[in-house]
């Protein structure tokens, strides 16, 4: 989970947002715009100063407080965690790093690293004076043989993941590391269910009962993803089928019998039966760098309206991403979205309070580089009641996609083609950690039909590919009477199969494609933004020189400067750090507002170096290197005003902030 490993070599973007092409006679400012903020609140839950709340695991008990363990090996019990001075009391403690934690029938069971304990309080006083051994697993020491779970089944039965070891390479040292096991209650019986895995923090049941694991980039896993689990499934990740041949696996793969060559997993798997592949693939560095937790929208729209969808936490960019799923031929697939960013540390355990509208969000960071700059941190997140503009959801159709909307759409933007940006790609599949996006193509929207409702609309495309991930950004449409454009306007959908059925009756004369461009495509920047040369007109220099340096952990050294209005200024900008890092400076109260649009700028973020084209944006640095500097040079604005600077890379701007004060 080492994300400055991630982010010098995988630079593509994170998901494409808000491209603000506001035409006249809308009626709105730009800074009118609401911001996922606006309708999620990140809300603290106070932490002692004492208790040292690295999250591994947590659940909700029955009176409504919450139980966490942590990875220093404590329980604390945490009554009134809405309010603002929660009572904190330790329940159990002398724990190996329990990474799973699930409250039933009166007991707290966790997993530890050599175990599943069943911690009990029989005399009342608020400690666990018994620690029950349920199961005992082998364990080679190996720091990584990370261990999750248990989640129960309706029969009582345990479900746990456990993971590989790392010795350079995923490895399974252990017997049932890579596996999803079921473990009896009495834990006499142990039963394996499925391999392939190499580092599966999340799984969780989805609205129809069926059993969703989240997996890592790294050898033989190409970006991160989630996939759906049946027994005898393999999963990609053959060091575990180490352990195919022992009684009771329900598979006869070995590890040699996976090829390493390359060829995009979906084609390998046509080969090989058992090998199940992602159900939706989350781009690396667009959609997170470590995949974490998976949390069912269960909450009757009590949380805004994506009931029966999953929420799926990222622990190296400190985010919630949101996915909607459907069966085509008999398999789930379907597309990830942006949700939310900005939490304090490493997501890695959410869920629900009682009364359905908190998303509890436990984090950690010790050793697992996130985004968020604290060790560890535990917040809700709250909703406001309010319905965002959204992509609701997107469904595979026989000739291309029919995306549905929490909110009526602009008949005109909607229905137009260059509304729209398409396209296909898909990574190797081979023992080397992580894969290059590959085989990248446009899939151009020939026609769009948008519902009388103004609530779907049916999009024609080209090119579609099975088994290919399509990047589908609809940067153009605008709501019906606000004329906003989509909180979140991209989502990535795996393309598992394609349906069958009618494709949509276009007439000869409707249909057409049209440039993919539009308003989504590059759109050129004003030079005076990124002036790299000093004026020849400055023939005595600037009137003030700002040097300015990135430091470890992501922060500028130095955060506040002044100059006089309509003064020459150069500023030299210095990345020593080994992340990649630039500079904005942007107009008053728009630096979430920027941020937000970086941050969804999808594929096409690296290739803009992260710089929105955007009116909030008045001057940028390159997106520097390891070790590379830049000087740009520039007018300082004639308004008075604090100006924030920024680093846009994706999560930086958290903590990567200042504020160019311009002065009479």
């Amino acid at each position: 989970m080492n994300s400055a490993y991630f982010e010098k070599v995988f630079i593509w973007g994170i998901t494409g947002i808000i491209l603000l092409i506001v035409s006249t006679g809308t009626g709105f400012a730009q800074s009118d715009i609401p911001t996922e903020s606006y309708y999620y609140e990140i809300v603290d839950i106070p932490i002692p100063d004492d208790v040292f709340l690295e999250v591994g695991g947590m659940d909700v008990l029955p009176d409504g407080s919450l139980a966490v363990c942590t990875r220093r090996g404590e329980v604390w019990i945490i009554n009134n965690p809405d309010s603002d001075d929660p009572e904190y009391t330790l329940f159990a403690e002398g724990l190996h790093e329990p990474l799973g934690l699930t409250y039933r029938d009166g007991s707290i069971y966790v997993t530890q690293r050599p175990e599943i304990t069943r911690l009990e309080d029989t005399d009342g006083d608020g400690r666990a004076d018994e620690y029950n051994t349920v199961w005992d697993r082998p364990l080679s020491g190996n720091y990584h043989e990370y261990f999750y779970g248990p989640k129960f089944t309706p029969s009582g039965d345990m479900l746990v993941t456990v993971n590989l070891a790392w010795i350079g390479y995923g490895e399974a040292l252990s017997k049932w590391d890579g596996w999803l096991l079921q473990v009896s209650p009495d834990g006499k019986e142990v039963t394996p269910l499925a391999s392939g895995l190499r580092s599966p923090a999340g799984f969780a049941f989805n609205a129809e009962g069926d059993l969703f694991y989240s997996e890592n980039q790294g050898d033989w896993v190409g970006s991160g993803n989630i996939t759906h689990l049946e027994k005898g499934d393999f999963a990609g990740n053959p060091r575990g089928l180490r352990w195919s041949h022992l009684p009771g696996s329900p598979l006869d793969l070995r590890p040699e019998d996976i090829p390493d060559t390359g060829e995009p997993m979906h084609g390998v798997a046509e080969d090989i039966p058992e090998l199940k592949t992602p159900s939706v693939w989350f781009p690396h560095g667009v959609m997170g760098i470590s995949t974490s937790d998976i949390l069912l929208d269960n909450t009757e729209a009590e949380f805004g309206p994506f009931d029966g969808q999953l929420f799926v936490g990222d622990q190296g960019q400190s985010k919630v991403m949101r996915v909607f799923q459907e069966k085509v031929n008999g398999e789930y697939q379907g597309v990830v979205f942006p949700f939310r960013d900005g939490f304090e540390s490493g997501v890695l355990r959410m869920n629900w309070g009682q009364g359905n509208s908190n998303m509890y969000v436990g984090m950690t960071s010790r050793g697992w580089s996130s985004t968020g700059p604290e060790l560890y941190g535990l917040q809700r997140l709250v909703w406001n009641g309010e319905t965002p503009f959204e992509i609701k959801e997107i469904h595979a159709r026989p000739d291309g996609f029919e995306l549905t909307f929490t909110k009526p759409v602009d008949p005109e933007t909607a229905s137009d083609p260059a509304s729209y940006n398409i396209s296909g790609f898909t990574y190797k599949y081979h023992s080397t950690y992580g894969s290059d996006i590959i085989n990248q193509e446009q899939a151009p929207v020939t026609y769009v039909q948008v519902a009388d409702d103004g609530l779907s609309a049916r999009l024609v495309v080209d090119n579609i590919r099975k088994g290919y991930v399509h990047e589908i950004k609809a940067e153009g449409i605008r709501e019906a009477g606000t004329g906003y454009p989509l909180l979140h306007s991209v989502g990535y959908y795996t393309m598992k199969n394609i349906p069958e059925g009618e494709p949509l009756a276009v007439a000869d004369d409707e249909a057409g494609t049209k440039s993919q461009e539009g308003r989504s495509g590059e759109q050129g920047f004003d030079p005076v933004k990124h002036r790299t040369q000093m004026p020849e007109s400055w023939t005595n220099g600037p009137d003030k020189v700002i040097t300015i340096n990135a430091e470890s952990p992501m922060l500028f050294d130095v955060t506040d400067f002044e100059v006089e209005a309509g003064s020459r200024v150069r500023i030299t900008f210095n990345n020593p750090t080994d992340l990649l890092h630039n500079l904005l400076i942007v107009q008053p109260g728009a630096l979430e507002r920027v941020a937000q649009r970086a941050m969804n700028m999808g594929l096409e973020g690296p290739q803009r170096g992260y710089v929105p084209d955007s009116e909030d944006v008045l001057f940028f640095t390159s997106l520097l290197e390891v070790g590379e500097s830049e000087s740009i040079f520039f007018t300082a604005p004639e308004q008075p005003d604090e100006y924030p600077y920024v680093c846009t890379f994706p999560g930086h701007w958290q903590t990567m902030q200042g504020v160019m004060t311009v002065t009479e």
